[in-house]
């Protein structure tokens, strides 16, 4: 039978240990933020005004992510690429960004002043077909650059971001952007 000391050293290493493996695994876990709270403004469905809103904020575009509740890449890139602290602190400082439900009977009022719905906007304003379509508007709100689909990792969606901000969607498709990107990230 163990003595007292003996069971007193073994809890003192399982607690270091413990407390190492917290230490180890505490800053990955503080990583991920919620979408809605960190990477999505709220809005009032009012888009003229968020274009106002962006130009004076200093923001490059409006980034608007059209989603359905149904969507598994929706939901991917939810939990697994917005949700992160460098995807949402990029993004947070170069765009307005919002997310629009495809399938919403909710009233906005479009870059242009019109009232429609979220679905109709989606739909007829914006010709969303399948979900997730992440689309950047100027500040004119003139839309300028799309992905339709999920990214793979944050980075990815990041280089999305770069995109955009350094004006590469005026010369080139997103597809042979990300390309050069990943090569350039394999020659390192």
């Amino acid at each position: 039978m163990p003595s007292r000391l003996q069971r007193s050293n073994f809890f003192a290493r399982l607690a270091f240990g413990l407390s190492l493996a917290m230490m180890l695994v505490a800053p990955s876990m503080a990583e991920e933020r919620d979408p809605y709270e960190y990477f999505f403004q709220p809005t009032f469905g009012d888009f003229q005004e968020e274009l106002e809103t962006a130009k004076a904020d200093g923001k490059t575009a409006i980034m608007v992510f059209f989603e359905m509740d149904e969507c598994p890449f929706c939901h991917r890139m939810k939990e697994n690429i917005l949700n992160q602290r460098e995807v949402q602190d990029f993004f947070r400082e170069h765009f307005s960004s919002f997310s629009v439900d495809v399938e919403g009977a909710i009233e906005i009022n479009d870059f242009q002043g019109n009232t429609t719905t979220e679905r109709e906007w989606a739909f007829e304003g914006n010709r969303v077909r399948a979900t997730p379509v992440f689309q950047f508007y100027d500040l004119q709100g003139e839309p300028i650059a799309r992905l339709t689909g999920a990214t793979s990792t944050p980075e990815e969606f990041i280089w999305l971001g770069e995109y955009v901000v350094s004006g590469a969607y005026k010369e080139q498709p997103f597809s042979r952007y990300r390309r050069e990107r990943q090569q350039a990230a394999r020659d390192l």
